[in-house]
């Protein structure tokens, strides 16, 4: 049974008797009130340059027109390879969709024939290749070999089980169409001739990897570990179908994309163990529209380039077992790059013009705060009502209120609702809406209006319940998301698609 809470009609009467629709709303002719259309809001300042020497050592990139989008020029194919002498550790995340695309399974395949290593990676977009058949699945294992095939030794190890290991792929776009395999096969000699590691690289990749994002989303994070100095380098796409549901790769059987390569030394298994963590908290945290791609993946490669300010000794494979306080460290720097790489692509949500944090407190496990932290951002009430900028609180209780947590059911009289104003706020008080069940009885209108005005916004819910909490983000609803989305596929198949 769903826990104890009012109803969706009962709450919405509680709400507008206790709290007037805060929406700045216009009036028709026929005294219907409408919301004004607003833009989203430019997002060239998430553009971020870096230096040469931000980025991890070990590993070069490369990228090029293929002719999967139409428009000559825009970079659909890029190429991730590790340089360093030894071997590189390869993690992932992939969809629990059913319908997993050919790369999705290509990619799974992969890595556990080779014991989670890996060459490095080759991506393209335009093109999902999800629900393609066997022809899918050629074509991604003729990605994935091509590129393997032209790799010198020197970018690999010595070891025995090299053979094993190939290039994993990655592909976004449209549903249900077939690669233009032929242009891409033969694009892939120059993706490995022209391999670098300069910054004008490396934000090309990140650029290959659009769709119908409006920025390019590359990050990089550095820290010391010992003595050692560790880099991470980040790029992740996606604006719409984005509520990933992502784990470990299973046996075989638009789109969030992600990668982060560093220059640790990690044990395989470790890393795995570490990207789950860092993914269940990070980019299985975010929502834009609810629906869970066929493509979705993040990738982890670490390849042990990092080097040591007093030794030039390779670095110890770090692993849970054997180094578990550096391992930790390193864990826990995985999950604030990949959370800072997530936010990402909320803040890119197609048409979004707000950025919204639902922070759950008290509650007895993290599972049930995550829950209901994931219900509300999920809500096209909810999300409806932050692109109105309309205080109206009952549709987040109702979104609390279906949460399926049986058998642990949440006190109605234990719920206490608040807006947290961003910290660059004058004021920076929560404005409490509700407390333990009770709606407030004098709740500041103007001041309210100001919070909503504001690109990113924190709702904090307290079950009352516990210790635990969870953060989920999620942006609004807005006109162009359905302007987008009611002709998505024929505006992939104008701009992406060779005809």
């Amino acid at each position: 049974m769903p826990p104890s809470l009012p109803s969706a009609t009962s709450v919405s009467r509680v709400a507008a008797s206790t709290l007037p629709s805060l929406a700045r709303n216009v009036t028709t002719s026929a005294g219907t009130a409408v919301t004004p259309n607003k833009p989203p809001p430019s997002k060239d300042h998430h553009i971020h340059s870096y230096s040469a020497d931000a980025f991890p050592l070990g590993f070069s990139v490369s990228s090029t027109h293929a002719g999967i989008k139409k428009k000559a020029g825009v970079l659909d194919l890029g190429i991730l390879i590790s340089t360093a002498k030894t071997s590189c550790s390869a993690a992932a995340c992939m969809t629990r969709n059913v319908f997993q695309a050919a790369p999705v399974t290509v990619t799974s395949e992969l890595l556990l024939n080779s014991n989670g290593k890996a060459r490095g990676f080759i991506i393209n977009s335009g093109c999902a290749n999800a629900v393609t058949g066997k022809k899918g699945l050629e074509d991604a294992w003729s990605m994935s070999n091509k590129t393997t095939s032209l790799l010198s030794p020197s970018s690999n190890s010595s070891n025995s089980s090299n053979e094993n290991q190939g290039t994993l792929v990655m592909s976004t776009g449209v549903i249900g169409q077939n690669l233009p395999i032929s242009k891409i096969l033969e694009n892939i000699p120059k993706l490995v001739k022209n391999l670098d590691n300069s910054p004008k690289s490396w934000l090309e990749l990140s650029k290959a990897f659009m769709t119908t994002d409006t920025f390019p989303k590359l990050r990089c994070k550095s820290f010391r570990l010992g003595d050692r100095e560790i880099k991470f380098v980040g790029i992740d796409k996606g604006a719409g179908m984005i509520a990933p549901s992502m784990g470990p790769p299973q046996p075989p059987h638009a789109t969030l994309l992600g990668v982060i390569a560093t220059d640790a030394a990690v044990n395989p298994k470790d890393l795995q163990n570490a990207l789950n963590y860092a993914v269940d908290r990070s980019f299985n945290n975010i929502t834009v529209d609810g629906d869970m791609s066929t493509n979705d993946t993040i990738l982890c490669l670490a390849n042990g380039a990092a080097t040591s300010i007093s030794s030039e000794n390779p670095m110890e494979e770090l692993s849970e077992k054997t180094n578990p306080k550096e391992f930790g460290i390193f864990k826990e720097q995985l999950r604030e790059f990949a959370e800072e790489l997530a936010q990402l692509v909320v803040r890119d949500g197609e048409g979004a013009t707000k950025f919204v944090t639902i922070r759950v407190k008290g509650a007895p496990t993290y599972e049930i705060a995550n829950a209901v932290a994931k219900s509300v951002a999920n809500s096209s009430l909810f999300k409806t009502a932050m692109y109105g900028e309309d205080a109206n609180w009952g549709r987040i209780l109702c979104a609390v209120g279906y949460t399926p947590l049986s058998p642990n059911p949440i006190s109605p009289t234990s719920v206490s609702v608040s807006f947290l104003p961003p910290s660059s706020s004058s004021n920076t008080t929560p404005l409490r809406l509700l407390t333990n069940g009770e709606p407030e009885s004098d709740i500041d209108e103007e001041r309210a209006s100001e919070i909503l005005k504001e690109e990113d916004l924190e709702i904090e819910i307290d079950l009352g319940d516990g210790k635990e909490e969870s953060k989920v983000w999620t942006c609004d609803f807005s006109h162009e998301y359905v302007t987008i989305n009611g002709s998505v596929s024929a505006a992939f198949f104008s701009i992406f698609i060779k005809t």
